[in-house]
């Protein structure tokens, strides 16, 4: 049996209200939103830094990479029931927390392997935080409103994505890669206090316990043939997005002698392609609709990753990020819109899955990218990245226009949830 529907003492912004009426602690959410968003990134353009501290090649470097994305994935099946019943804001604090844990232990890592550990433990926490601020979201702001909410998130999770690039990057370059953890940590450390003692998170009552399992919550979400659908396509996209894009800022490093923050400055075009879209949403849902735009979203990241993979002087990666950007945030912008409205009922469980499957593909994408690496090079990770990726988007489209509408709901609601 289904949950009932999502708890009452969570206050419902009426039409029109907008974030600034979301309740308390919300300033507190956004910045560890803000910091898991860049946490996810750091290690990318500190890879050939990490590669020389440590005396091992790139593609052993980016297990701080993959290490980090299945401990990620793997924590959502806990998260996700558990913040459904204990509450949502309660557990992203006590996840930030955790977050400060596993930055500490990066901070002072001696090894590879310490190192690799402490990204693993900093991946488990910070899996309470993304997805369970989205189905807080979903909870707590109307329908009509829910994108224009959920669009404030994807800009601090863009602009998150664009620092974690950026910083790491120049901490790097100027103190060295310790540096970066240890700013992480005292920002996790703030956020995660701030949430977890706020007056509204600690009055939040524990739901009762529905006599249900996790493990039986999770097989009702698995139970819908779409969520099947949007879990396996989401696990792909993740595989093939980054895994191309962990390893750009080593390619242009190593390619063509950027320094690390240039290299991840140009990277981070990749975030600033994303800010188009979620200022342009509205305009491509009038034109295009949620098939046309990842159709086109598809097309994007293949024009980009090929002219990556083609080769040619370094400045052809800052549009090819650009768009690529652009590309993949209209695919991913209409599978996380739809991702909320999986299952309504268990939308905590749903959208940790949906987090999880991605993540889990990250994991995946950037271990066989590792060995292709030191195998055969850059240009062919990128080539196949460009090739599945289109076929992605151009399958999932055609899924979206064979797909009849939710019973109530009329195609002027589906564009609702697409715009910011």
């Amino acid at each position: 049996m289904a949950h009932a529907r999502a708890p009452s003492r969570l206050r419902e912004v009426r039409r029109g209200q907008g974030m600034s009426r979301l309740p308390g602690g919300v300033a507190a959410l956004a910045v560890v939103h803000f910091a898991s968003s860049a946490m996810m990134r750091v290690c990318d353009p500190m890879l050939p830094a990490l590669a020389q501290t440590f005396g091992v090649t790139t593609g052993r470097a980016a297990l701080t990479v993959s290490s980090y994305a299945i401990a990620y994935g793997l924590m959502q099946l806990f998260f996700g029931p558990l913040g459904d019943r204990y509450g949502k804001r309660r557990l992203i604090g006590f996840a930030a927390l955790g977050c400060v844990l596993g930055n500490l232990l990066a901070l002072v890592a001696v090894s590879l392997e310490m190192l690799v550990a402490a990204r693993f433990l900093a991946g488990a926490a910070a899996a309470g935080i993304i997805a369970l601020v989205l189905a807080w979201v979903g909870d707590t702001v109307s329908y009509e409103d829910r994108q224009a909410v959920l669009a404030r998130f994807l800009t601090l999770s863009l602009g998150g994505m664009i620092a974690g690039q950026w910083v790491s990057g120049f901490l790097t370059e100027q103190f060295g890669w310790r540096a970066v953890f240890a700013v992480l940590a005292l920002v996790f450390l703030v956020g995660g206090l701030s949430i977890a003692l706020h007056p509204d998170v600690r009055r939040e009552p524990v739901q009762p316990h529905s006599g249900q399992s996790h493990f039986r919550v999770i097989l009702q979400v698995l139970a819908v043939p779409w969520a099947r659908w949007m879990l396996l396509v989401v696990a792909v996209e993740g595989a093939f997005a980054f895994s191309g894009l962990a390893f750009l800022p080593a390619y242009l490093v190593r390619t063509f002698g950027l320094s690390l923050s240039g290299a991840a400055a140009v990277v981070a075009l990749y975030g600033v392609g994303g800010f188009f879209y979620a200022f342009a949403v509205r305009k491509m849902v009038a034109k295009l609709g949620e098939s046309g735009i990842a159709l086109a979203g598809g097309a994007a990241m293949t024009f980009a990753w090929l002219l990556l993979a083609a080769g040619g002087p370094w400045t052809l990666a800052m549009p090819a990020c650009l768009i690529g950007g652009l590309g993949f945030y209209m695919l991913h912008g209409t599978l996380q819109a739809h991702a909320t409205q999986m299952v309504p009922t268990l939308r905590g469980t749903s959208v940790s899955l949906f987090a999880m499957a991605m993540f889990l593909g990250i994991a995946a994408g950037v271990a066989a990218a590792s060995a292709a690496v030191d195998r055969v090079g850059y240009r062919p990770v990128f080539l196949a990245c460009g090739l599945v990726l289109g076929a992605l988007g151009a399958a999932f489209a055609f899924s979206l226009r064979a797909r009849p509408l939710p019973r109530g709901q009329t195609l002027g609601d589906t564009t609702k949830t697409l715009r910011p």
